[in-house]
C-alpha cells in the first residue's frame, strides 16, 4: 500500500505527559557527548538561571518518539517501520527543556509527497509544558520506501 495522502492535515491526540527526569537528562547528555556542565550538574544549571539540569537540544526526540509511534500505528497509513528511513529532523525552541518539565506533544502531518515508488512524509510535533506554553516544535521528514509486493 502506498502512503495514504489523506494523512495530510491529520492531527493526533496529545501524548501522555512525559515528566523529564534529572537522571534521564544526564544519561542522554552522556550518550550524545554533551559535556557542558548545565546538562549534568544542577548547580551549574541553576547558576545560569534554570531550575535544574538543561536537556541537550536533541533530547526532545524522546518526547517526539511517542508521536511517531501514533503515526506508525495509524490504520491505513501505508507507513511501515521496515520501509522507513528518518531523512531529516529540525527543532524550533521557545525555551530549553529542563528536568522537572512535564511535556505533552501533538503531531500533525503536514505533507505527503511522492518520491520515486515511495513517499516523503513531513510531520510536526508541537511540545507544550504543563501550563500549555510552547517549548519546542520538531519537524521530521520520513522517507517511506516502496510497498512490499
Amino acid at each position: 500500500m502506498p502512503v495514504n495522502p489523506e494523512l495530510v492535515g491529520k492531527t493526533f491526540p496529545p501524548t501522555t505527559p512525559y515528566l523529564v527526569g534529572r537522571e534521564k537528562v544526564r544519561e542522554f547528555a552522556r550518550a550524545v557527548c554533551a559535556e557542558d556542565p548545565q546538562h549534568l550538574d544542577a548547580a551549574a544549571a541553576q547558576s545560569l538561571g534554570y531550575t535544574d539540569v538543561v536537556a541537550p537540544p536533541t533530547f526532545a526526540i524522546v518526547i517526539q518518539d511517542q508521536t511517531l509511534q501514533q503515526l506508525l500505528a495509524e490504520p491505513g497509513s501505508g507507513i511501515e517501520l521496515h520501509r522507513l528511513i528518518h531523512a531529516e529532523q529540525r527543532f524550533a525552541y521557545t525555551r530549553p527543556i529542563v528536568a522537572g518539565d512535564e511535556l505533552t506533544a501533538t503531531l500533525t502531518v503536514s505533507q505527503v509527497r511522492p518520491f520515486g515508488q515511495g513517499a516523503m512524509v513531513t510531520s510536526e510535533a508541537a511540545v507544550t509544558d504543563a501550563d500549555g506554553a510552547h517549548v519546542v516544535t520538531m519537524t521530521s521528514v520520513l522517507l517511506v520506501g516502496e510497498a512490499d509486493e
